[in-house]
């Protein structure tokens, strides 16, 4: 039944509503947990649509159920919705009106993007077989959003059979998508380093023991783990991301800290990373007359996609954008996502966004924006892939 719907043609019809949508959620970002006006605007709208709406789930998550008229499987769609702690450099005429705060990774997009799902489907309720589960998530940036809204039930009654996401790419350009079986996205932990010296003045510097310069010995020995630590064929990162020390030009402090994250595919090699971290924080500082600490901070799983619902999107993307524009893609980037596909079988994909005029910034970048016509072909590939489950 779901092959005699044109979806292209339904999403391409939406499309003004989704940029008026995008922009203006993209003029009043918001930041994890605090997406009140962002699920003010969804729930409203899937009340309007008939859908049955749940709120404050997660804290200000939003879930909705639109239930077919007969029994089949129950596919979870999801979308985060949070913006990020970042001035927006743009100039274009849908800025961030909220200082420092932008949506610089296109979660206005995405949240555009699920509402035009809810309308599309919302039509054909009684042709559905099954139920879809709108999931618009709080937080996804580094702050246990999936966490909180597993931690409200987001997973039960009814516990989805499958889980499909996406997530706009502005590597890829507009006109491709991404999708990989298995791993498609890193697991990802921070770890704060604080190295302990002993201050003074920076005219006697033998009169103390220095933590920057221990820190510094510390960040160049990192970079030798992956490069001789771990196996050639294995994806692995250290970054260190902070260095902070000292308040002025002629002071030795009395410490250093340094944050930094590993991002990996596999569990082991991610354990053994930070056996080697260890190793080499507390050894530095020792041989440069200083102690070392380290802290850990779990963020989120790897992100595996499971082989049948990856086979069913990568056959939609094919159908919407040809075989040619549809590639393998693994990134060392992080998303929550990966704890609810921990549970629920599922598949992630990627949808390029960029046009190489004024979409060619990275993702967290100040002047990231992305080809609004990107939307039309991630929603009609994922209405393609939830209507093999839901419309068969």
């Amino acid at each position: 039944m779901s092959t005699k719907v044109d979806f292209k043609r339904e999403a391409t019809a939406l499309f003004d509503d989704m940029v008026r949508v995008r922009r203006d959620l993209h003029r009043h970002p918001e930041l994890g947990f605090q997406e009140t006006r962002t699920a003010g605007i969804v729930a409203e709208t899937l009340t309007e649509l008939g859908l049955e709406v749940q709120t404050g789930v997660g804290q200000t998550g939003v879930v909705a159920l639109l239930e077919g008229a007969r029994p089949g499987p129950c596919v979870l769609l999801r979308f985060d919705m949070d913006a990020l702690p970042i001035q927006e450099e743009s100039t274009h005429s849908y800025v961030s009106a909220s200082p420092g705060i932008m949506h610089a990774c296109g979660h206005d997009g995405h949240v555009s993007m699920g509402l035009a799902l809810a309308r599309i489907f919302a039509r054909r309720q009684r042709e559905m077989a099954g139920t879809l589960k709108f999931l618009f998530q709080p937080a996804e940036e580094g702050l246990g959003g999936a966490l909180a809204v597993m931690a409200d039930g987001v997973l039960e009654e009814p516990r989805p059979d499958v889980a499909l996401a996406m997530h706009l790419w502005s590597p890829v350009p507009v006109g491709k998508a991404r999708v990989v079986d298995g791993p498609c996205m890193a697991s990802s932990s921070v770890f704060t380093i604080t190295v302990q010296g002993k201050g003074g003045h920076g005219a006697a510097p033998h009169m103390a023991t220095d933590p920057i310069l221990a820190a510094s010995h510390i960040v160049v020995a990192l970079q030798s783990i992956v490069s001789r630590n771990t196996n050639p064929h294995e994806s692995i990162v250290v970054s260190i991301g902070e260095f902070s020390a000292g308040t002025t030009f002629n002071v030795i402090p009395e410490r250093a800290v340094l944050k930094g994250t590993v991002r990996s595919y596999d569990t082991a090699s991610h354990r053994m990373v930070y056996r080697r971290i260890l190793e080499m924080v507390t050894n530095v500082a020792v041989a440069y007359g200083c102690r070392a600490t380290m802290e850990t901070v779990a963020i989120v799983a790897a992100v595996v996609n499971a082989p049948e619902p990856t086979a069913v999107v990568r056959a939609a993307a094919c159908e919407v954008l040809g075989a040619e524009n549809v590639v393998e893609h693994r990134t060392m980037a992080a998303e929550d996502m990966g704890y609810i596909m921990s549970d629920i079988p599922g598949c992630y994909f990627f949808v390029g966004c960029s046009n190489g005029e004024a979409t060619n910034f990275a993702h967290h970048h100040p002047r990231f924006d992305f080809d609004e016509r990107a939307m039309v072909d991630g929603v009609t590939i994922m209405a393609k892939a939830a209507a093999q489950y839901v419309m068969n």
